[in-house]
């Protein structure tokens, strides 16, 4: 069953109809559904289909291509010894083939590609030298992997041969909470949308995660037997998650640990470094580019301040629920999801996944505001306190072309938000911070984004407009 997708659909079957051959390059985060997508797009009719070892070394990768060859109906043959030799023994199988289109799907590609193994190099004589040099043009190459830095690397910025053959690609980000509400409705899962927003602050807009839910069983039911049973079939996911998309995942974790632990503002690359205890320089420079290719991390600078003042934050819902709740349980509550339901940890960590479901929906913030058409600027902005003033963060920046600025203030509450004196006055702090210090000078609107709406109290005046969860679903 697929559930949206539908562009992403008309693209890749648009490859069929073009009178060039082509290659097409599907990425995104691990889980997100790639494999799925271009499998039942074209209904499992491959003139080949491979898909990468995990960890194998280059015999390991190369004896696998040519059982894929076989499975495909090549005639048995010896392993290849490299790359060029198996790419070769693939247009040999390509031509024995009907004619029409083929299509060739490589799945985790980047798994593939091992120390001295050529991969890239093999890869480009294949296309380069081959694919489009066909008088019949009917190569469809699509090539898929969950590593989205590699493929962003070595394919999408390559410097080299590949350098803009790409002809198509297609980044297949998480579902939104419509898509997982409309996903539920197909499983049969009686789920409001009360129970979506929570299952999507753990989840997040992962399909694999959301296919193990079972129909019957509570929210908390749910996320107790999927992640702290013995037998939970994601007890393990958090490990595996890391170790396959990186090499060497030990300083990527570290990172990763110290956004978890560090405010939930963010941190700088100093603080980071600091924390961390890592070494400055390009392989840490890289480990943060990767982790936001990946969708793990966001960086965020205010629209006037130098990027080198960049914060990081967590931003990955389910990474975010692995350090807040599974990590502290360390499964010793097969339970822990239903007795800790009105804990102050659990609303803690509402508040923290609650923002980061409204940064992943800024479209349909927008779209709530009757601002889909109107040209933005969508930023974070913040000002370190020092001993003249209090700091201030803002998460969520909407500034206007049309001479308006949304200053957005996230908040979940089981009930009705309330303005209280306190809070009234952080806002007005907030607000004062930014008209004076940020070179912005439109008119500011305070924004407030809450689950179930803000009371009308004698505050309520200082909001402009108001989002709620039904909102995010558009």
């Amino acid at each position: 069953m697929i559930v949206g997708r539908e562009k992403e659909q008309r693209e890749l079957l648009s490859l069929l109809e073009n009178e060039e051959s082509q290659f097409c390059a599907v990425y995104g985060r691990r889980r997100v559904g790639k494999t799925y997508l271009v499998r039942e797009t074209f209904n499992y009719q491959f003139c080949f289909q491979h898909t990468g070892v995990a960890k194998g070394t280059l015999r390991q990768q190369l004896s696998a291509f040519r059982n894929s060859l076989v499975a495909a109906g090549f005639a048995k043959c010896a392993i290849p010894k490299t790359w060029m030799d198996a790419f070769e023994l693939l247009k040999q199988h390509v031509n024995q083939a009907p004619a029409g289109k083929k299509v060739l799907f490589i799945d985790e590609l980047p798994w593939m590609d091992t120390p001295k193994g050529n991969l890239i190099g093999a890869l480009e004589n294949f296309w380069n030298g081959w694919a489009t040099a066909r008088r019949e043009k009917d190569i469809v190459l699509i090539v898929c992997g969950s590593a989205t830095s590699w493929i962003s690397k070595k394919l999408l910025k390559d410097k080299g041969g590949l350098r803009g053959r790409l002809t198509n690609r297609i980044k297949l980000v998480p579902f939104t909470l419509r898509e997982c509400e409309l996903y539920a409705k197909g499983a049969n899962l009686a789920l409001g949308r009360k129970d979506v927003l929570e299952l999507y602050m753990i989840l997040g807009g992962i399909p694999y995660y959301w296919s193990f839910l079972k129909k019957g069983l509570s929210v908390a039911q749910n996320v107790d037997q999927l992640f702290f049973t013995e037998t939970a079939q994601l007890r393990d996911e958090f490990e595996a998650l890391y170790a396959i998309l990186f090499k060497r995942p030990e300083n990527y974790l570290k990172v990763i640990t110290c956004l978890s632990d560090g405010r939930k503002s963010g941190m700088s690359r100093e603080d980071i470094l600091s924390s961390s205890k890592l070494t400055d320089g390009g392989t840490f420079s890289t480990i943060l580019e990767e982790l936001e290719e990946c969708g793990f991390i966001r960086r965020f600078a205010s629209a006037d301040t130098a990027e080198t003042n960049a914060m990081y934050q967590l931003i990955d819902n389910y990474t975010l629920f692995y350090y807040l709740c599974i990590k502290k349980n360390a499964f010793s509550d097969e339970h822990y999801w239903s007795n800790t339901f009105t804990s102050t940890s659990h609303n803690t960590w509402k508040g923290h996944a609650f923002e980061r479901v409204c940064l992943q929906h800024i479209p349909q913030i927008k779209a709530a505001l009757g601002i889909s058409g109107v040209q933005t600027n969508v930023c974070s902005w913040f000002v370190r306190g020092t001993t003249e003033r209090h700091g201030a963060q803002i998460d969520l920046v909407i500034q206007r072309a049309d001479g308006f600025t949304d200053l957005c203030e996230m908040k979940h509450a089981s009930s009705i938000f309330t303005i209280d004196k306190d809070y009234a006055k952080e806002l007005q702090n907030k607000q004062d911070a930014y008209q004076e210090l940020s070179k912005d000078k439109r008119t500011l609107h305070l924004v407030m984004v809450t689950t179930n709406g803000i009371a009308h109290n004698s505050y309520y005046n200082m909001i402009q407009n108001e989002v709620t969860t039904d909102d995010l679903f558009i």
